[in-house]
């Protein structure tokens, strides 16, 4: 077993390394877990459960593939692993808590809120129970206990965006949030702002109405023509954008984090310039494998530093490098 989990961590690792949040936030209910194939894996004598609870879940496709890695790997691992999420830090740390309660043998947190979740991880940890956080929350991961954290330095994804977008001679650029106090999407746009040469502002939007995003952006891009760049944060902020620009009748560059299939199109029809990938199936699969690791070999992966998913900068240049794993589910 530990030659198998070797392998499959070297080769995920190197995925990882290579470079890499949110859609829709749909909350799942409280009361319940969810785990394609857990049935079959307690049928098969999985000795081992491990407790996914991130701040998005089931509806976002940003979410549905972090959770999709994370069940492909519970499935080769031989280990039974569920999920849960909620939006709401109070929320969320009840879930972290009920699984502490349960006794699960390892614990993969997002931490969007890091400081809601500071005593639920605490107590996770007080347990005994080993920890990694995901997604969010780099910066807090080791000061919490976590073994490591997998995801990108946020601020060093917006910084790759701030980047391109100043070296395209882009000189007025907006940064479109659309969670308000989600501390990842605030470091993404500060890093854009240090790494862009011109002037940068924040806009607010809500998720949740995609059409409102759309006529927020455009009433933006038609008060102020001067805007000559774009940066989103989430795959269905960026569509939503690029309807936006073409609304405005605006020459502005279009960038964005994460992919989908409709950015990857974007891509190759020219009207999005690029987009940072983190990669949210690295996000799921190798936090399951690196807790088998710790809790069945006790192998420990991360020496208390984070294993970067990302950023990775999709352009026309590359895209087509991605599009078939990212139609796959795998990006």
């Amino acid at each position: 077993m530990r030659r198998t989990i070797v392998a499959i961590v070297c080769a995920f690792s190197a995925l990882a390394l290579t470079g890499c949040v949110n859609e829709d936030p749909a909350r799942e209910s409280l009361g319940e877990a969810s785990s394609q194939g857990a049935a079959s894996q307690e049928e098969s004598g999985a000795d081992l459960t491990f407790a996914m609870v991130t701040h998005s879940g089931p509806g976002d496709a940003f979410w549905d593939i972090v959770k999709s890695g994370g069940e492909d790997a519970a499935a080769l691992m031989d280990v039974t692993l569920t999920y849960q999420a909620d939006p709401d830090p109070a929320q969320q740390s009840i879930l972290i808590d009920n699984a502490v309660t349960q006794g699960v043998d390892g614990l993969i947190v997002s931490m969007a809120n890091p400081d809601g979740l500071k005593e639920a991880i605490g107590a996770a940890v007080e347990a005994k129970i080993p920890v990694i956080t995901i997604n969010s929350g780099i910066e807090r991961s080791a000061e919490f206990g976590a073994i490591t954290h997998i995801g990108q330095s946020e601020e060093r994804a917006g910084q790759r965006a701030g980047t391109y977008l100043a070296e395209a001679g882009k000189s007025r650029m907006i940064c479109v949030i659309h969670e308000a106090g989600n501390i990842a999407q605030e470091q993404r746009c500060k890093g854009a702002a240090e790494a862009f040469d011109g002037q940068a502002q924040n806009v607010q939007v809500d998720i949740a109405d995609l059409t409102s995003v759309q006529n927020t952006v455009a009433a933006k891009l038609q008060s102020d023509p001067s805007i000559d760049a774009v940066f989103t944060l989430n795959g269905s902020i960026t569509t939503a954008a690029a309807k936006a620009i073409a609304d405005a009748g605006s020459d502005a560059m279009l960038g964005g984090i994460d992919l989908n299939g409709d950015v990857v199109e974007a891509i190759r029809a020219g009207e999005v310039a690029f987009a940072v990938d983190q990669q949210p199936y690295a996000q799921g699969w190798l936090p399951v494998v690196f807790l088998t690791q710790k809790v069945r070999d006790a192998m420990e992966v991360g020496g208390g530093q984070p294993v970067y998913s990302g950023p990775m900068l999709v352009t026309a240049d590359n895209v087509e490098e991605v599009a078939d794993a990212t139609t796959r589910g795998k990006h």
